[in-house]
């Protein structure tokens, strides 16, 4: 093993080299005086860092103002794209030290591996029948979204992958000088074309766009890494109880919400949703049909050799008359599976086109399970086919749905829908004005009754009519992709019961939902509340409980296994109620809906609608996982993916499985100490700690976000949030409805605004006053919120968290905002409150870690972190100078906009964050 003094060592030299080719680069393009721009402000920033000085960091300031175009953006794209390159050399590392740990002997094994977490389940004696149990209740749904859309080109991030590819080719140690040299002209000649190519969007990206985008990582790594989870998992099992035979189910799936989350997006519309599912089928296809041809080559078995099974033989025969043309048939009569290889490929390539294709996946996964058994006769019983097996689990995981697409609607727009619907059958004159009460006996009666209460040929309003369309269209994928295309219709902004019953009224309109008059109930659409605000959390354990309660829902629920799905949006929380408070309200919320729903004998799984930013939940899933209430891991867990961090977590195949094996080691272990059935309930002094903490956090929060009548406009004008509307990173608009309240403003540009400040407000601001009110009270106190730091997942995760979010924040850059609030007192004022909050939360987490600096125990990141940092500050520079130039004389030439955008893009590169 590498001593730890030297792990870096090669990331340093791959920086290092990847620098001095930009710096040629920059020459090139630019001129000595590009480059020795660049460094001169580079070197002064590194070293102000180290040693601040008022005087250097003026004329710094100075010197950036003074540069001028085209200098100028020569100077900012230089500073963003040598943040490209080290997230790829950081990458490389990763990837450079997963292999390192899988060349050790066997006695090393690599932390959060699945190894480690089967050597964990080994070391305390779990019996076989618990861990069979663990492993087949094991599920993991991983969600990708749109928004915020990667601000990285899709051109770029291929550049990007290229690099890497070559970065981890100049690793190999028996390269000739001849290939050594190849691969540097190739190296440049890809850092030249990154320099080369427009980084910006010049249109925002369509629905379809963002689709495709989705749909790449399924295509680059995602098809191909999954099975090899479920793989190792299978093998490192059998490593440690190779008496007994092992079959891991399929617990690792991937969803989307792209093309399907209409919340707040006008272009998603039931064609576009269509559109969309098309395209996921039409991949998978793709997929299969590769894997086929590939299986065709390789099983050229004949029975001159090997005795294939006469009823597999005759059935080829049979098949090759029905569903094969003159000359479509594989020529050799004695090569049976490649026979029925051309069959299967001929029956695949008509699917959806004629009645010669396969019905489902279910058919296909028959003929390869035929094979694979007939030819796994004539392998030793420890040989098996791993390259048909592993497409065997790729048709089990991806069916011809690919994906499943989740479909999401803000709860208002079905209670409109539905108001219109009952007062034209004369049910109700006015259901959005009743009570409560009145809406659950309303809608109740409507459910029970088997008769639509539409009129086909009634006229309703375009809104309404779309609303119907969503779910007709829904019907009509189930027909025609299966069941498994779209489960889930989740409802955003659930305030209330009524609000998952309209949507079951809706879908017994399509006939998703059906009461038949002998009283028999279908139901093929789960219907999940997001439980999005402060205040929704809070009602949550109230809104489901009278749910459960209701007999026509509960018909539904049971046609589901009796399985409820609830999404918790940290998002909204976080931006209604600040870090500290949501976070603790989410994990409570989840303790109390879970232990109420257990009395009711239904199962619950958790979707955690996380952010990839810190002040919207994000963090690696392995901690996500971590840090639930582990006696809610049980039906399963699904988390959002947000479209910021696909491309650094899914463009590398390495890099996207040691992602996924991390996740399904923390679930692993997480689910073999839940199943230890100890008692769940937080110590009380715990409890206490945490809930004085986050009731003093959410006042302080609270009294300057909503209590400050000037803080709307400091946040408006501190940052650059007018501008972020401008880069074209996402087809969703900023706003709700296109209002400028604060309550309709989305959590991404709210976060997304304050990372490039510099602030990160969101991700940290109050958590510090709700921490110092508890340890305040005592040294008995700090001991109980060391001890909490120590030994409770969440808490753990939530301080380590926070002090990321300080490390990343830096408020000697975030000052220079200042000069964009047009009334400096608002400017000082505030800034001064998150200042001082700023040092209070920075002095509590160290005295809770017991730390001297921010993340001592991780290195790691703060070493990223601080190699990035002197490169930040000047786009930050920038990007104030030239927002003040466009404020100021409304300059908006398109000159001037590029500047801005190119800083936007820098900083959120640099940051490895958006929104």
């Amino acid at each position: 093993m590498i001593e730890t003094a030297d792990r870096n060592a090669p990331l340093r030299s791959d920086v290092k080299k990847l620098g001095s080719i930009l710096g040629e680069v920059l020459i090139h393009h630019g001129g000595i005086s590009l480059l020795n721009k660049v460094e001169e402000i580079r070197e002064t920033t590194k070293n102000l860092r180290k040693e601040y000085n008022e005087e250097i960091y003026k004329q710094l300031k100075e010197e950036i103002s003074q540069i001028k175009p085209p200098l100028r953006e020569q100077v900012i794209r230089a500073f963003s794209i040598y943040f490209h390159i080290i997230n790829i050399a950081e990458q490389n590392h990763r990837i450079r030290r997963f292999r390192e740990y899988q060349q050790e002997d066997d006695g090393v094994i690599q932390p959060a591996s699945i190894e480690s977490a089967v050597a964990y389940i080994k070391e305390n004696n779990f019996s076989p029948e618990v861990i069979q149990q663990i492993v087949h209740d094991l599920s993991i749904e991983l969600i990708i979204t749109a928004h915020p859309t990667e601000a990285t080109k899709r051109t770029v991030l291929e550049i990007q992958k290229r690099i890497s590819l070559l970065l981890r080719q100049l690793d190999n140690r028996i390269l000739t000088k001849k290939e050594r040299r190849k691969l540097d002209d190739s190296l440049f000649n890809e850092i030249t074309a990154l320099w080369q190519t427009d980084e910006l969007r010049h249109r925002k990206p369509t629905v379809m766009d963002e689709v495709k985008n989705g749909l790449y990582y399924f295509d680059k790594t995602l098809f191909s890494v999954l099975p090899a989870i479920h793989q190792e998992l299978e093998e490192k099992l059998s490593d440690y109880y190779p008496d007994i035979k092992w079959e891991v189910p399929n617990f690792l799936h991937f969803g989307s919400w792209i093309g399907g989350d209409r919340d707040g997006n006008p272009f998603v519309t039931p064609d576009i949703t269509w559109e969309t599912l098309q395209l996921h089928r039409k991949l998978a296809l793709e997929k299969y049909d590769e894997a086929l041809v590939d299986l065709m080559k390789r099983f050229s078995q004949s029975i001159e050799r090997v005795a294939i099974s006469g009823d597999l033989f005759e059935a080829v025969e049979k098949e090759e008359l029905h569903y094969l043309a003159e000359g479509e048939a594989w020529p050799v009569e004695g090569e049976v599976y490649r026979r029925k290889f051309a069959v299967m490929l001929k029956r695949l390539r008509e699917v959806g086109k004629s009645s010669l294709g396969y019905e489902n996946a279910e058919e296909l996964l028959v003929d390869l399970e035929l094979i694979r058994d007939d030819a796994e006769k004539h392998q030793p019983a420890n040989r098996k086919l791993k390259t048909i097996r592993k497409v065997i689990r790729q048709v089990q995981l991806f069916g011809f749905h690919l994906a499943t697409l989740d479909i999401r609607n803000h709860s208002g727009e079905h209670e409109t829908a539905i108001t219109e619907i009952l007062k034209v059958v004369g049910i109700a004159e006015n259901y959005a004005s009743l009570s409560e009460e009145e809406k659950l006996k309303v809608l109740e009666k409507v459910l029970k009754d088997p008769r639509p209460v539409t009129l086909l040929q009634e006229d309703y309003s375009k809104e309404t009519q779309e609303v119907l369309e969503v779910f007709q269209m829904i019907k009509n994928a189930h027909n025609e992709f299966g069941r498994r295309s779209i489960e889930v219709y989740l409802v955003s902004m659930t305030q209330s019961s009524s609000d998952l019953l309209e949507v079951l009224v809706l879908a017994k309109e399509a006939g998703i939902y059906r009461l038949h008059a002998d009283g028999k109930v279908e139901s093929h659409l789960n219907v999940a509340p997001l439980l999005e605000t402060v205040d929704d959390l809070i009602a949550g354990p109230h809104i489901m409980k009278t749910l459960f309660e209701m007999d026509v829902y509960r018909s539904h629920l049971t046609k589901h296994g009796d399985n409820q799905e609830i999404m918790l949006g940290y998002s909204d929380g976080s931006k209604d109620g600040g870090t500290l408070t949501a976070n603790w309200k989410l994990f409570n919320a989840q303790q109390e809906i879970h232990e109420m729903a257990r009395e009711y004998h239904v199962g619950l799984k958790f979707f955690h609608g996380r952010g990839g930013s810190l002040g919207r939940g994000g963090g690696p899933l392995n901690r996500s996982i971590q840090s639930q209430p582990g006696e809610t891991l049980g039906h399963g867990v699904k988390i959002t993916e947000q479209g910021e961090v696909l491309s650094s977590r899914y463009l590398l195949g390495d890099i996207a499985y040691r992602n996924l094996e991390q996740a399904a080691s923390a679930l692993l272990e997480a689910s073999a100490k839940a199943s230890l059935q100890f008692e769940h309930k937080l110590p009380e002094p715990w409890k206490n700690a945490i809930t004085q903490s986050s009731d003093a956090a959410l006042k302080k929060y609270q009294s300057l976000v909503f209590g400050d009548k000037d803080f709307l406009t400091y946040f408006k004008q501190a940052t650059p949030l007018g501008e972020l509307g401008e880069l074209n990173i996402g087809s969703r608009p900023m706003s709700r409805k296109g209002s400028q309240r604060f309550e309709d403003l989305r959590a991404i540009p709210w976060v997304f605004a304050w990372t490039q400040s510099r602030q990160m407000l969101p991700a940290w601001y109050a958590a510090g006053t709700g921490l110092q009110s508890f340890a305040s009270q005592g040294e008995e106190s700090v001991k109980t919120l060391r001890d909490m730091y120590a030994n409770w997942p969440f808490f753990h995760s939530t301080i380590n968290n926070l002090q990321m979010a300080l490390l990343k924040a830096d408020l000697q850059t975030a000052k220079e905002y200042l000069y964009l609030v047009e009334d400096q007192e608002i400017a000082e004022r505030i800034f001064g409150d998150i200042s001082e909050e700023y040092e209070l939360t920075k002095a509590v987490l160290l005295q809770i870690t017991e730390n001297q600096e921010l993340l001592d125990h991780t290195p790691n990141i703060k070493d990223s972190v601080s190699r990035r940092n002197p490169y930040v500050d000047p786009l930050n520079f920038l990007q104030v100078e030239l927002i003040q130039k466009m404020r100021e004389s409304d300059d908006h030439s398109e000159e001037l906009l590029t500047e801005v955008l190119l800083t936007i893009n820098g900083v959120a590169a640099g940051l490895v964050n958006t929104g």
